[in-house]
């Protein structure tokens, strides 16, 4: 594998990542040691429990590409499916059909890479898989009818990227909105294989479906084409399961009265009787960072009902295990929570808390999402936490949290300190975050802090294995407290809390930052002359504003940032998020933009600053970062812009992976030093 290339820390300096790089030169010896082994986490993106309960299958990469791995519940007895080598091929998107023994997946082995096709294997038998349909586009969600006769997915005909707005966007060409045009639709393929079939129309695209539990019908969230941008205009559709057939709206949040209205909506889930639909609705920034609240609308239409408002936690995954009962995946406090919500009419209720776990949890299908056996009785998930590396974990669903099945990643061990939960209340609200202690913490000796802002807002830090890229908890290794706080706009309090900086970005969550550094140091050997601050996309932003109102900070590493968000709303490919976030539109109420736009209080900056953003990012645009590089090259603040080319929001080349993790290591050892 190649290498990155040479940390370049000049007083001012920009520079576009090449497409190679060279070996790296003065890079301090712990940091490859690092980043060394934050490469050696074996990622596990997926699980699915048979629906008898009786079997696994997981998607683990290997050798730098994703495998396909089934094994009996207790995953003993764990082999891949195919023959093709490790390494050879990717593998995705497991789905169990109802008999537990035929499981489908995307490969594009027999491609040779080119392209990923539907295939279905038996596995109490030793045939080969059978291709089900060959695919020209993207898909993905692969998901099977109650009679297991026919798979659904989501499906980009012809389509050239995954459908997200945090992958790297298209490059401009032709008309912009009409030529080129990629739209999702939910499409289906019989079991005994056969043409792909699209079931709804050319001109929605579809983010998320879920079939009817006779079968017959599908539910649908979907918008007018561009699907990157519209997620945030989504409708609630019903249709039966059939090309052509007819789709009726069931829910239009522009247009529904009450807490849902001008918000989104995600994981449309059938009631069992098929009467009505649950889903979660609430402020949320991105497709698939859900949280919200509870809401369930009869499926022939009608005005939603809020079954859950006021609660203190925020809902992020649900599934209906009897007609009076949910099972709910949710943050509360910092943590994954899962609990069992019992339903009226009018109301769902927290019963039962099952588990509660310091530890990042999915099934790779959404987030914090959970596989369940047909019954319910069972569960599987991934989970991965601070001190955990990602294994499979499965057992019976009850009050005690089940344990891991597999040894992918068993022999890694965290080379950061520990991780502990920090609570503190600010002006009526009560915050929480999370602290990393350095490694091999001493209590004698005074230490430098990164303050880590995530992205969002509306999303939260969940204790997780770090891998290679960006993020906050490699730094504990080098010697510094990390600080990964949840301030208002995060998840996990409440949807009041999650809205509470609507209108206000950077400034009420600034002050309960500020006053989270202010109770970890009343108790802690912190040096408040010796604190940084980073983040990414909102917290990126959040990098760039910070220190336009205070100077408490002594450097800074800015990912994927916004400096202006004036400007940013005719910049980005997402602007329709902004206006539940900010009230109205850019031209309607400017001043709503201007009050937390770095670019206006720029003259207050003093502090050195790197900045770092992908060349093809959708969500926060690199013109952004040239605008915050800019103003601080003209004032003399020490600064450097590292832009990454074929890269979106999210980064997927390796190399640009360890890349910019590397940088932001060397950045805050260089101007704030551990050891000074």
């Amino acid at each position: 594998m190649t290498r990155p290339a040479r940390l370049l820390l000049p007083f001012i300096a920009a520079a576009f990542v090449p497409a190679a790089f060279a070996a790296p030169a003065n890079v301090d010896p712990r940091i490859e040691e690092l980043l060394g082994e934050l490469a050696k986490v074996r990622q596990i993106d997926a699980v699915q429990l048979s629906p008898d309960g009786s079997q696994l299958a997981w998607v683990v990469r290997t050798q730098g590409k994703d495998s396909v791995e089934v094994a009996k519940a207790d995953g003993s007895d764990a082999h891949r499916i195919g023959t093709d080598k490790p390494g050879a091929c990717n593998q995705s998107d497991v789905a169990w059909a109802p008999d537990s023994h035929h499981l489908a997946f995307l490969s594009d082995c027999a491609s040779g890479g080119k392209q990923k096709e539907l295939f279905l294997v038996d596995t109490q038998a030793k045939a080969a898989p059978k291709k089900l349909a060959a695919l020209t586009g993207v898909a993905q969600g692969l998901s099977w009818s109650a009679d297991g006769k026919t798979l659904g997915f989501l499906y980009v005909p012809n389509g050239t990227r995954r459908a997200s707005a945090v992958f790297a966007a298209k490059p401009a060409a032709g008309e912009i909105g009409v030529d080129g045009m990629e739209v999702q639709r939910v499409a289906a393929v019989e079991a005994a294989g056969g043409a792909v079939q699209l079931l709804t129309p050319a001109e929605t695209y579809a983010y998320e479906f879920a079939w009817s539990p006779d079968g017959k019908r599908i539910t649908y969230t979907a918008a007018p084409p561009p699907g990157d941008n519209n997620w945030w205009l989504a409708k609630l559709y019903v249709q039966n399961a059939q090309p052509g057939a007819a789709a009726r709206l069931v829910l239009d949040p522009s247009t529904t009265k009450g807490s849902l209205h001008g918000l989104q909506m995600a994981l449309p889930r059938w009631s069992p009787d098929g009467e009505r639909i649950a889903f979660i609705g609430g402020l949320m920034s991105d497709q698939g960072a859900t949280g919200g609240d509870i809401y369930a609308v009869p499926s022939s239409g009608g005005e939603p009902i809020n079954l859950t408002p006021g609660i203190h936690v925020t809902p992020a995954w649900l599934a209906w295990t009897s007609p009076q009962q949910l099972l709910v995946a949710q943050v509360s406090n910092g943590q994954s929570q899962v609990a069992e919500y019992a339903v009226t009419a009018d109301q769902a209720s927290q019963g039962r808390t099952l588990f509660t776990l310091p530890a990042d949890i999915s099934d790779g299908s959404a987030e914090m999402a959970l596989s369940l056996s047909g019954d319910h009785t069972r569960v599987a998930f991934v989970q991965s936490s601070y001190t955990s590396a990602p294994e499979v974990h499965a057992g019976g669903l009850d009050e005690t949290a089940s344990a891991a099945v597999t040894t992918i990643n068993a022999s890694l061990k965290p080379g950061w300190g520990k991780a502990e939960s920090v609570e503190w209340d600010n002006e009526g609200r009560h915050v929480q975050g999370w602290l990393l202690y350095p490694a091999n913490f001493d209590p004698k000796k005074s230490y430098p802090m990164i303050v880590t802002v995530h992205g969002g807002p509306s999303s939260a830090v969940i204790p997780h294995w770090p891998g290679v890229g960006f993020g906050g908890s490699p730094f504990s290794a080098l010697g510094y407290f990390v600080f990964m706080p949840n301030p208002r706009g995060s998840f996990g309090q409440g949807e009041a809390y999650v809205q509470a900086n609507r209108k206000d970005f950077g400034h009420g969550d600034l002050r309960d930052i500020l006053a989270g550094i202010d109770t970890i140091e009343k108790k802690l050997p912190v040096d408040d002359k010796r604190l940084g601050l980073t983040g990414w996309s909102y917290g990126g932003f959040m990098s760039m504003f910070i220190p336009t109102q205070t100077q408490r900070f002594r450097a800074v590493v800015a990912g994927a940032g916004i400096a202006n968000w004036q400007s940013y709303y005719g910049q980005n490919l997402i602007d329709q998020w902004m206006v539940p976030f900010f009230g109205a539109s850019v031209y309607d109420d400017p001043e709503a933009y201007a009050k937390s736009s770095a670019i206006n209080f720029i003259k207050q900056v003093k502090t050195p600053t790197l900045i770092v953003v992908g060349d093809r990012d959708a969500e926060c645009p690199a013109p952004q970062s040239f605008e915050y590089w800019h103003a601080l090259r003209a004032q003399g603040v020490p600064t450097s812009l590292v832009v990454y080319p074929n890269e979106g929001h999210h980064f997927v080349d390796p190399d640009h992976q360890r890349d910019v993790l590397q940088r932001a290591l060397m950045w805050f050892e260089k101007y704030l030093p551990a050891s000074g």
